[in-house]
């Protein structure tokens, strides 16, 4: 058999790709040539290929070789194509039966001596060889645990190629990971369930700044954009840092979903490769405009997507540069973010919750003018870097006081279990209302959901309507205040929003204003 085809996979963004690898052996002058729009890494694959198959004590005859990864307007990147097309030109030879390779996808870096290396994005692509249709994947042995996080398609895991030649030679019939996925798909559940949220920090800790942490309560309940203002160690860090701690638990789904990210970024522990708890990915207010929302040559997700389903925390909001804030607008509104470049469109998710703390000026004490040395020009250009659109997408802004000494003296408050426990119960009262849609917590709620689930009564429909002329609010500022209100109403338990939780929605809109003041 001169010609053969093996089936593996490149990841462009967060989509899989499926590439077929052909081989074709032919008499002539020796020559190995590759071709199918390579980059450079996929050009050096046949100097490590051949070495491996003379390494695994096979010989190479002298023909002419053809190695195709098609289609060919695909660009292939990487060393994960090395096992597919040593396989592809044993089974040319002869040394592999073809028909083992039947519903297969095979994925793999190859070492000099043999050895099976791995590779990143591995979960991905073997959850998409599964609605495919393949019956079994051939990956990396580093990669088994976050393989096996796909039930339903059997796993063979590769130390070198010498051994997967021997199994496929013997008809392709093995128990070698029979029963595996099952097992590890139960501990991993029982992994997220019991998962450590990081219980050395608690909210127990911040002394006082009791309407902040209710603030922070309300923002996590129903996954509401979150911005603490107030002077330097009046604890706003602290009190975001913290957030992870009450955040809702995972599902698996969740974390699976997460978990695919985190595979095609390469930063998942091989032992442990699960991600069990929702990201906090603290952003330093030098990052880039592609390191924070994705991008480059080839996209790849940035910051915003490492944090979906999680907390992305800016500290020191000022300080970052205008652009950089500007392009998180529309990611906060779609929660994904769609990257355009010549070779196509690029979608990475961008389902967070956006939590930021600024000083009110340069030196940090404005409005204390006893203490705040800054002129007023330097306070309104260091506030006009944070835009008034961008403001609109925080539905919660809460301003932070310094902290009195006798609040240092004061016992500890409520604990992060505390607070998570009150927070669960109002997500799944989101959850049982929002049955059957794509979101389940009330920040997502649509225009035509906030009619439905935020109807006020006389009195409340009078105070918003006063409060939208008086403070100047837009559509999309009026419609975060009733799904903050919503969410304070979920907390206390109660069917309808009343003029109290109505009036502690539009108390979180009055400190943008009386900081940056105007209309939006």
């Amino acid at each position: 058999m001169s010609y053969s085809r093996i089936v593996s996979a490149v990841i462009q963004g967060l989509e899989v790709k499926f590439i077929q690898v052909e081989a074709d052996l032919s008499n002539g002058l020796p020559v190995f040539h590759m071709v199918g729009y390579l980059s450079a890494e996929v050009k050096e694959a046949g100097e490590r290929v051949r070495t491996a198959i003379r390494n695994c004590g096979m010989i190479l005859p002298a023909k002419r070789m053809v190695i195709n990864l098609s289609p060919a307007n695909i660009r292939k990147r990487g060393g994960s194509f090395d096992l597919p097309i040593a396989l592809a030109i044993l089974v040319s030879l002869g040394e592999i039966r073809g028909d083992t390779l039947a519903e297969t996808l095979v994925i793999g870096e190859l070492g000099l001596n043999g050895q099976v290396r791995s590779v990143h994005g591995i979960l991905p692509i073997v959850a998409e060889a599964k609605k495919a249709g393949y019956r079994r994947c051939i990956v990396p042995a580093e990669n088994e645990r976050e393989a096996l996080l796909v039930d339903g398609v059997e796993i063979l895991c590769a130390d070198s190629l010498k051994q997967v030649c021997d199994f496929l030679n013997h008809d392709g019939e093995s128990e070698w990971n029979n029963g595996k996925s099952a097992k590890f798909q139960v501990k991993a559940l029982k992994k997220i369930r019991s998962s450590n949220r990081g219980e050395d920090v608690d909210f127990s800790d911040i002394l006082g700044q009791e309407a902040a942490k209710r603030a922070a309560e309300i923002a996590v309940a129903g996954r509401h954009n979150f911005l603490l203002i107030g002077p330097p160690g009046s604890g706003k860090s602290m009190i975001a840092r913290r957030i992870p701690t009450i955040l809702p638990e995972l599902t698996l789904e969740e974390s699976i979903e997460i978990t695919k990210v985190y595979s095609v970024m390469g930063m998942l522990d091989p032992e442990n490769p699960l991600m069990t708890c929702r990201p906090f990915r603290e952003v330093h207010h030098t990052v880039t405009k592609s390191a924070l929302i994705g991008g480059g040559t080839y996209p790849r997700p940035g910051e915003i997507s490492l944090a979906s389903k999680g907390v992305l925390f800016l500290d020191e909001l000022a300080e970052f540069q205008k652009a950089v804030l500007e392009v998180l607008r529309q990611p906060l509104e779609d929660r994904e973010v769609r990257i355009v470049r010549n070779q196509g469109a690029y979608c990475f998710p961008a389902d967070i919750m956006l939590v930021a703390a600024m000083n009110p000026c340069p030196c940090g004490y404005y409005p204390d003018y006893a203490r705040c040395s800054c002129t007023s020009h330097q306070i309104q250009q260091y506030l006009g870097k944070v835009s008034q659109p961008f403001l609109s997408r925080m539905d919660i802004c809460i301003e932070v006081p310094g902290i009195l000494f006798d609040s240092l003296k004061a016992e500890k408050g409520e604990t992060s279990g505390e607070i998570r426990r009150r927070i669960q119960k109002a997500r799944e009262i989101q959850k049982k209302r929002f049955s059957g849609r794509t979101h389940y917590f009330n920040a997502g709620m649509s225009a035509e959901e906030v009619r439905k689930y935020c109807a006020l009564g006389i009195q409340e429909e009078k105070m918003i309507q006063k409060a939208f002329d008086c403070l100047g609010l837009t559509a999309r500022t009026y419609h975060k205040i009733l799904k903050v209100a919503r969410t304070i109403a979920d907390l206390a338990g109660e069917e309808r929003i009343a003029l109290s939780h109505l009036q502690d929605a539009l108390g979180y809109r009055v400190v943008d204003k009386k900081y940056w003041g105007g209309n939006e």
